[in-house]
């Protein structure tokens, strides 16, 4: 019995170890080597456990997804202000800085979108997730009468997602015109029309 928990602790360091690999180098200049050095194996053993790259990768996309989202969930669930919650959706969807392990990951790993059905998938996903999430939120706020929407929880949802997916590009892609603080105050002000609610 003990067996396969060791694979399963294996393939999860590995997971690990290749997105760290990942946000460090880049995808195009991903090796196997690279991925064993980080997990402390051997080529060989990281051969094993995921003898297709594109696998290990998925995995890795599948994990950054899933992890973010939880991120995402523990910055709003229990706060049972409408207004501060929509705040802190904004500000825990945006990166910390051009370093951001996280926000550099995702990104990263979306590029796979256009030539993969699986990391597309998983983009989308994500998208959708997020609309989910800013969508009860906004109806929630509506509902309590603190927001005023313009435009369908759903519309403005998409579009609060989408800004912070551009601002962020921008970030973590070293755009020194664009700090995490001016990104977000663009959002909350977008976030401001769209509700009617002057005091986000």
């Amino acid at each position: 019995m003990g067996r396969p928990k060791n694979q399963t602790a294996r393939r999860e360091a590995l997971v690990d170890a290749a997105g760290r690999a990942i946000a460090e180098r880049g995808l195009e200049g991903l090796r196997i080597k690279d991925i064993a050095a980080e997990a402390g194996m051997s080529a060989g053993s990281v051969l094993y456990y995921y003898p297709e790259m594109d696998e290990l990768v998925l995995e890795v996309h599948r994990g950054a997804v899933e992890r973010y989202l939880a991120a995402r969930h523990d910055s709003t669930d229990g706060v049972a202000d409408p207004v501060e919650r929509l705040r802190g959706l904004i500000s825990g969807g945006l990166p910390t800085g051009a370093g951001d392990p996280q926000h550099s990951l995702l990104y990263e790993l979306h590029r796979r979108a256009d030539r993969s059905a699986g990391h597309a998938a998983l983009m989308a996903s994500l998208f959708a997730r997020e609309v989910a999430l800013y969508t009860t939120v906004l109806e929630v706020g509506a509902a309590a009468g603190a927001f005023t929407l313009t435009e369908t929880p759903a519309d403005l949802a998409r579009n609060l997602v989408a800004l912070e997916d551009g601002y962020g590009l921008h970030i973590v892609s070293r755009n020194t015109q664009l700090t995490p603080d001016e990104a977000r105050r663009l959002i909350l002000g977008y976030a401001r029309t769209a509700t009617g609610c002057a005091d986000l």
